[in-house]
Order: C-alpha cells, then sequence, then structure tokens
C-alpha cells in the first residue's frame, strides 16, 4: 500500500499541510523543508492522490513534453538523458512526467492542442525552439503554462533554462584565434534550431572582431551525429579553396566524426589540423575512442532541475522573470589546439 501524507508528516515531524505543500514546491516552504518532505516520500515509496488533487486544486499533477517527428528528434543518448532526469525531477516535486511522440509530417501546434483539449495536462516542456516558435504562440494563447529548454526569442516572454550559446560559439572560435588560426570552420547542428543559429552567431562575431572575413563555405548545419561530422569535414577540406586550419564541432559526435574525417586524409590533431568542441557531458555516448578535446562544456542534465521548477513555478501563477534561468559553461583546454603549421 502507498504511503500517505500523514506517512510522511509522521516521519519528519512535519504537518500535513506543511508536507503537501513542500511536495507541491511551494514558495512559502523552505529549501530544507522540500528536501526533507522528498527524501521522506521517497523512503516511503509515496505516489501523489492525482485524483485527490485534481478535485482539490483544478489541477491533475500531470505535465508533458511533445517530442518532435524523428528528423528533429534529439539522438538516442541525448533523448534517454532527457526522459530520465526531467521524469525524476518532477517526480521529486510530485508531479508525472509523460512523453507523446508526434507523428511524421504531423503539426506539431496540432497534438498540443490535441492533448489540451483532452484535460489531462497542467503544462509542457518545449524542446528544440525555433525563431517564432509557433508552439509557444499557441500555449500562451490557450493560457497553457510552458517552460522552454532553450531560447526561441531574444527576449523571451516565458519561463526557459538555456546556456548562452552564443558566448559558445564565440568562445570556441577565440580558443583558435588566440592560437594564431584565421580560416576557422565550423560544423554546427540543425539550422532552423536557435542554439545552433546562436552559435553560428558567436562564430561570426568572433571572426569579424578578429578583422577576418566569414566565408560561409566554412560553416556546415546538419544533425549531431558522427556521420554529419565526417562528411562536412571532407567537404570543408576537399574545397578548391585554401583549407581551414582548425575546426569546430558543436557537439561530442560530431567531433568524433572528425577526428575519423582527418584521419582518413592522414591529418593529424593538433599537427595539421586544430580541433575544438562544445561537450554536453553525455553518459552512454561511444566516446571511448575519442582523444582529449578542448573546447566548452556543459553538462545537459544540469538543465532537468530548473526546468521542473520553471514548469512548476508557471503553474502556480509565478512571474515570469522568476522563472528565466541562463546555465553557465567552462573552458576546457586539452591539447588538441595549436598554432598553425
Amino acid at each position: 500500500m502507498s504511503a500517505t501524507l500523514r506517512d510522511i508528516a509522521a516521519a519528519t515531524g512535519l504537518s500535513v499541510t506543511q508536507v503537501s505543500r513542500a511536495l507541491n514546491d511551494h514558495d512559502d516552504v523552505s529549501v530544507e523543508t522540500k528536501i526533507r518532505a522528498r527524501e521522506a516520500a521517497r523512503a516511503l515509496n509515496y505516489r501523489p492522490n492525482l485524483s485527490a488533487r485534481r478535485l482539490a486544486s483544478g489541477r491533475s499533477g500531470i505535465v508533458g513534453l511533445v517530442l518532435p517527428p524523428q528528423d528533429r528528434t534529439p539522438r538516442d543518448s541525448m533523448f534517454v538523458q532527457m526522459v530520465r532526469g526531467l521524469s525524476g525531477a518532477f517526480s521529486r516535486r510530485g508531479r508525472l512526467f509523460v512523453l507523446h511522440a508526434a507523428e511524421d509530417g504531423e503539426d506539431m501546434v496540432s497534438v498540443h492542442q490535441r492533448l489540451i483539449d483532452g484535460g489531462s495536462l497542467d503544462g509542457f516542456v518545449l524542446i528544440e525552439p525555433e525563431h517564432g516558435d509557433p508552439r509557444v504562440a499557441y500555449l500562451q494563447k490557450r493560457g497553457v503554462p510552458l517552460v522552454m529548454h532553450g531560447r526561441g526569442a531574444p527576449r523571451p516572454d516565458y519561463p526557459f533554462f538555456d546556456i548562452d550559446n552564443v558566448a559558445v560559439g564565440r568562445e570556441l572560435t577565440a580558443i583558435l584565434l588566440r592560437a594564431g588560426h584565421e580560416r576557422i570552420g565550423f560544423v554546427n547542428g540543425i539550422a532552423s534550431t536557435c542554439y545552433a543559429a546562436h552559435r553560428r552567431e558567436g562564430w561570426d562575431t568572433a571572426l569579424r572582431v578578429a578583422g577576418l572575413a566569414v566565408d560561409p563555405a566554412l560553416h556546415e548545419h546538419g544533425q549531431m551525429t558522427e556521420s554529419v561530422g565526417a562528411l562536412a569535414t571532407l567537404r570543408m577540406m576537399g574545397g578548391d579553396g585554401p583549407r581551414p586550419t582548425a575546426l569546430i564541432a558543436g557537439n561530442m559526435l560530431l567531433a568524433k566524426g572528425i577526428y575519423s574525417a582527418l584521419a582518413m586524409l592522414g591529418l593529424k590533431v593538433p599537427g595539421d589540423v586544430s580541433v575544438v568542441a562544445h561537450d554536453d557531458m553525455l553518459p552512454g555516448e561511444d566516446l571511448m575512442s575519442l582523444p582529449p578535446t578542448s573546447g566548452t562544456r556543459a553538462a545537459l542534465e544540469q538543465s532537468w532541475e530548473p526546468l521542473a521548477d520553471a514548469l512548476i513555478g508557471a503553474i502556480e501563477g509565478r512571474p515570469v522573470t522568476q522563472l528565466q534561468q541562463v546555465g553557465g559553461f567552462e573552458i576546457v583546454e586539452a591539447g588538441s589546439v595549436a598554432p598553425p603549421g
């Protein structure tokens, strides 16, 4: 039999009301009390009574994420970590997290409309934002709470968690500029995504500030996979003009493809070509053969707790400005950069 709020209250010395408010993440409950209540709930195998919650609050206690069609779906390792991380974060806050996969060619707004009309979800986590994202406009029109992983506008009017991807692109480029490189190629993510556009902006800005021309032939967009990284590298290194002396990878799988292509061409890192990459620090990716790589690093798992807090805050009506957070990133020196030969 599942534990009750009274069981948690008895175990923690809190009142039933305090336990309820702690598990529901109310602002007037201290962090220490929330942790105490959540740890006891986990130890006692507590499961919230969603029917009672709906009757008391008019809310279901269920939040959702609509997975984009296959051509936009995050790669397998990211998908697994995202679902596991978000599910755990919401569970620790007494919410259920559900996933709906959109069919290929299915309109994302229509999927959200159908789920909203079903009446079972309190709000949505959105991923893979685009500029002027129609999902945001639709959910706001319907008055449905949301949180975005990333930003689809320069000054969003909705909750989000993101890192400064313009700064990521700028810093990756600056690492190479400081080593003396001028022809710097960039293998980036899908063109329509905001994070890829922001990183391209950072690359572009860093080159212009250094007084260098921006060559569009040295920038490629695509799925963040090993094969895309390899093919983009072969195209850049096999062009008619001067070859890049350094390459930027949007993630570690792209970097793996870059290393493979350079090896096929008989080029060494960093002796012939320097390489930097952004690392999401995802466990489970087959990166054991990847040499240590300089660049930037931000663990994707740092997103889950802020996203859960922001969506619950939006559901409870907290001000949007309190629900917007930009996380940091590290700069890593790992020996994959040298001056151009």
